[in-house]
């Protein structure tokens, strides 16, 4: 904390408080309170981002075409904003080569999973608000921050690769992720082989629409979409398939996989509020894929636990030995409660053909 302090002081100079905010796998958040204005402030995780400071360039290329957006269409879309050291800069990097980066704070509430139908709804129109803003923004100004990001095959290469170097397992759970990863292996290569032969292409994307990137009001309606890191070309399904998973588990991220399910009333209503937004925008091959695309991106994170599990914890942040593995049983577990329901989710999004 006293690094995050010190740090801090670089972006204001009345800083009061320090305290980590979340608990986010990837980047270590702090918020900072000030004689003024309360901002957060982040230290890009180098493992994850080889390059930390296009994931800043980016940062101030997307808040500024959204901020044009709002101006221009006279919309209420809040999303934080980059705030400089100052000395001027768009970031800080300290003795060892880390880059810190500052954002206005959000005044809203982030929760890990929802109680109501009606969050999920307001939920999905705040995504199928931010695809319909950014459906026109060009990608060649953005720079790919996260290489292979959602490209299954690559996944489960790397995955492939870990685990033939270690002896086989004898774990009753390592066993049952094991065979979850080879039920699904047929499937890998669907959204690729759909972009091959033109059924969808890529678009402006989140890229980690989950719950807890939702803040809400008092009144239950979602205020902003937050952590923009990894904005840029991609695919809907992703969004679409990333956000229904992490709403729709009502066991909860960290819950036990035993009690994890897919629940169809909250993906009934997300779909209502997404699709009230985004409907006009929405083919029939996205409508047709939607379905496919909650199982797979459930499938890849429960995989890319296990992988990371396998490997030794070296990516997603961990408190505890195992926590990857249970992060990887919870997806599986959610993913077989999907695939269950497949038919009846699939009309969720065919219900007005």
């Amino acid at each position: 904390m006293a690094e995050a302090a010190a740090v801090a002081a670089r972006f204001a100079g009345d800083v009061t408080a320090v305290r980590e905010l979340g608990q986010g796998n990837i980047n270590r958040t702090y918020l900072v309170q000030t004689g003024g204005a309360s901002f957060v402030l982040q230290r890009l995780n180098q493992a994850v981002f080889a390059d930390p400071l296009a994931v800043v360039r980016n940062f101030s290329r997307i808040t500024a075409f959204l901020e044009h957006k709002n101006g221009k269409n006279g919309g209420d879309f809040r999303f934080p904003a980059l705030r400089k050291t100052v000395a001027g800069d768009d970031c800080w990097i300290d003795s060892g080569g880390g880059v810190w980066r500052a954002q206005t704070c959000i005044d809203g509430e982030a929760i890990s999973r929802l109680a109501r139908p009606d969050q999920a709804a307001a939920i999905g129109r705040c995504l199928g608000g931010f695809h319909r803003r950014t459906a026109d923004m060009r990608s060649d100004g953005l720079e790919i921050t996260l290489p292979g990001f959602h490209v299954l095959p690559s996944y489960l290469a790397e995955y492939d690769r870990v685990a033939a170097g270690r002896i086989l397992s004898t774990a009753a759970i390592e066993r049952q992720c094991m065979a979850a990863v080879e039920s699904m292996r047929p499937q890998a290569a669907l959204f690729q082989e759909a972009c091959a032969d033109g059924r969808i292409s890529a678009r402006i994307v989140h890229g980690d629409p989950k719950v807890e990137n939702f803040l809400f009001d008092g009144n239950g309606e979602v205020v902003s979409l937050i952590d923009l890191d990894t904005v840029g070309p991609g695919l809907l399904h992703h969004d679409i398939g990333d956000c229904l998973r992490s709403c729709c588990n009502r066991g909860g991220e960290g819950g036990d996989a035993a009690a994890v399910r897919f629940d169809l009333e909250t993906c009934r209503a997300w779909f209502a509020g997404y699709s009230a937004v985004m409907g006009g925008l929405l083919g029939r091959h996205d409508l047709d894929l939607a379905c496919p695309a909650i199982t797979l991106i459930t499938f890849e994170l429960g995989l890319r636990f296990f992988t990371d599990h396998l490997r030794g914890d070296t990516y997603f942040r961990v408190r505890r030995q195992g926590e990857n593995l249970e992060r990887a049983r919870t997806q599986f577990a959610l993913m077989h409660s999907i695939v269950e329901q497949q038919e009846m989710i699939r009309q969720v999004f065919l219900k007005d053909d």
